[in-house]
């Protein structure tokens, strides 16, 4: 049977034996215990150490061999060299999923560590169960509150829709730290470390079929043949969005990540056509990852390249409109009745044509409110860019607007930047986010960055 079946409960876990458990703030298996008992893991968690009975306060076990009821997902978290026992203790005992987080293996300049991998290998290989790792940092199943991992933060994050799957433990972390700070839910993160016989096609799979999960976001440093991943994501023709960001481009790329996962970064060109084919969306930084994730998770794609700019001011209005040109979007050409509308709602001093200045109507957030409404309203729009920075002039703009924003449900996609100090607007922009009524970005060329991921994706899955 292929792996990918047997990780519903690897994530999903009744009982979790920690083995290498400790109350020693040294050892990772410390880390790992307060992860799953501060994380609200509601399932029984087994900590295995055979110098203590009890670690945090829960009974310990010596072993798996002296435990007689079932074990879903184990955590290995011991050195290197007793980790081929432990896995042949695991599959006596049927285990169903493990979660290595030893490191040693083919990482190592030493040849002796892609000798044990294989070891591990030819033992999972008989026994078929799925490994995240070797030298990983965990897996996070957000709404399951399974915090496998030795980083106990990550219990903080909100629960949401979007998954990463990471060749970097780093990664996940600077991931899900950014997410953290954006308010941006998650659904699982998982750092694929050495890929034993977990890799990127088999978490495509197993995500695809995760009802909580709606984007993929994947990070990526070598794959020995890029064809799987490209082949399995195509299987399933663009069913949930993938973004994917590739590193590796450098002259001493390869050696920079054979030292980190144990495979070559390969031919980047490989790996963008690879993509295509797939139907990923690449992208080329994290913040770049993190922003289209995000916009495919909430916002409705175009039906065309036409996009309209409301700026509360003139120059994001500006800049925002460059970068849409730079990505392949269009200043849509207004109807004639829309044109109409925003003329007598506004006064000539204003750039009433696309981009449309409102500044002008600061002190009347009704006409802001009806410039919305008909440009939403316009069949020769196909998207809207939403920009305005506080003034204490326009205050109350972002209330008057907000039932607006709520009753459209992205119908056309609507990605704002609404930046005010901390405490004016946060709470209201907050509440819109978390009802998918718009995503919004720091920055107008972020905005319009992820207007212009929105489209390009559009035309890549048609």
């Amino acid at each position: 049977m292929a792996i990918h079946r047997h990780l519903g409960a690897l994530f999903n876990p009744d009982t979790v034996a920690v083995i290498g458990a400790s109350d020693n703030p040294g050892k990772l298996g410390f880390h790992v215990m307060k992860s799953l008992t501060q994380g609200g893991f509601t399932g029984r968690i087994v900590p295995m150490n055979p110098g203590a009975k009890k670690i945090m306060g829960i009974p310990s076990v010596p072993s798996i061999d002296g435990f007689q009821d079932p074990i879903d997902l184990a955590i290995v978290a011991v050195p290197a060299p007793l980790v081929p026992g432990i896995f042949e203790a695991c599959e006596k005992k049927s285990v169903k999923g493990i979660v290595l987080i030893s490191a040693g293996f083919k990482e190592i300049d030493d040849p002796s560590g892609a000798q044990q991998q294989s070891i591990l290998e030819r033992i999972v290989r008989r026994a078929t169960i799925p490994v995240i790792g070797p030298n990983t940092f965990g897996v996070v199943n957000v709404h399951r509150n399974l915090n496998a991992s030795f980083t106990p933060e990550f219990s903080r994050l909100k629960k949401g829709n979007i998954a990463l799957v990471s060749q970097s433990g780093g990664i996940c972390h600077l991931f899900a730290f950014m997410a953290m700070s954006q308010n941006v839910g998650m659904s699982e993160i998982v750092g694929l470390g050495n890929r034993l016989n977990v890799g990127f096609p088999e978490m495509i799979t197993h995500l695809m079929e995760d009802p909580e999960t709606e984007v993929l976001a994947l990070y990526l440093e070598g794959l020995e043949d890029p064809r799987d991943l490209m082949e399995t994501a195509r299987a399933f023709r663009g069913r949930k969005p993938i973004v994917a960001y590739k590193t590796g481009r450098t002259r001493n790329r390869d050696q920079a990540s054979i030292s980190h996962t144990g495979s070559a970064a390969g031919d980047h060109e490989l790996y963008e056509a690879s993509f295509r084919q797939g139907r990923i969306f690449g992208v080329d930084s994290m913040e770049a990852l993190l922003d289209a994730a995000r916009a495919f998770s909430v916002c409705s794609l175009p039906k065309g390249p036409r996009i309209a700019i409301l700026s509360g001011q003139a120059g994001p209005g500006i800049s925002a409109h460059d970068t849409c040109e730079m990505g392949g979007l269009e200043i849509a050409r207004f109807q004639p009745q829309t044109q109409r509308a925003i003329n007598e709602l506004l006064p000539p001093i204003a750039l009433r044509t696309n981009p449309v200045d409102l500044g002008p109507a600061w002190y009347n957030s009704a006409a802001i409110r009806g410039i919305l409404k008909t440009v939403m309203e316009d069949d020769h729009v196909d998207g809207i860019l939403l920009l305005m920075m506080f003034a204490s002039a326009n205050r109350e703009a972002l209330e008057n607007i907000s039932s607006l924003l709520l009753e459209w449900k992205q119908r056309k996609p609507i990605i704002t930047c609404l930046i005010s100090p901390p405490g004016i607007w946060d709470g209201q922009v907050r509440e819109l986010e978390m009802a998918g009524a718009m995503i919004n970005l720091d920055t107008p060329e972020r905005a319009a960055k992820c207007m212009t991921y929105l489209w390009q994706y559009k035309k890549m899955v048609n």
